[in-house]
């Protein structure tokens, strides 16, 4: 599965460098020299042709973005045409988490969302990151969406082996 880490956003310079819109957790193992970003051109504002790969050749930081230089592209022009391209890793080359109550994003979508007395609630659809905390989007089995804070109180069990996540949800918090 290809996880999105960024986005490309509009040249900086005349060199080839362009800013990157960051969208993980991680930005400096990322986007670090000679890293290999798998890309998706669907997004590509100008209909050119973008490699399935880009290498990273060079990073420095600018307030907070990093401003990155691909391998061979060396001229505002032609990076132009990748702006709004989204660079991806595949979730297969990431290291588990080493903390037993971490969990990426993915391995927690598509889990099964039961309350503590094994009743399906519905199935988790995506994690939205709220600045209070993560919150799982749960998809219920009467069409509606309920967001739960990801938190020990309210989701006290993730069984990943199990495909389930048990949900003990304060009285009303799903009819929201």
């Amino acid at each position: 599965m290809l996880l999105v880490v960024g986005r490309i956003g509009r040249p900086h310079g005349v060199r080839g460098e362009v800013t990157v819109e960051v969208r993980t957790d991680e930005p400096e193992q990322r986007f670090a020299a000679g890293s290999v970003l798998v890309t998706d051109p669907a997004a590509a504002s100008v209909a050119a042709v973008v490699p399935s790969t880009l290498t990273i050749e060079d990073v420095r930081w600018h307030q907070g973005r990093p401003l990155v230089l691909f391998d061979g592209y060396y001229d505002r022009d032609i990076v132009e045409n990748l702006r709004n391209v989204l660079l991806c890793v595949d979730s297969d080359e990431l290291d588990a988490p080493e903390d037993p109550d971490e969990f990426l994003d993915h391995q927690l979508v598509g889990l099964s969302a039961v309350s503590p007395d094994g009743a399906v609630l519905g199935t988790v659809s995506r994690i939205d990151h709220a600045p209070a905390s993560d919150l799982l989007v749960l998809a219920l089995a009467d069409g509606r969406s309920a967001l739960v804070p990801f938190v020990k109180a309210i989701v006290p069990e993730v069984d990943l082996a199990g495909g389930r996540v048990v949900v003990d949800a304060p009285e009303g918090l799903l009819d929201l």
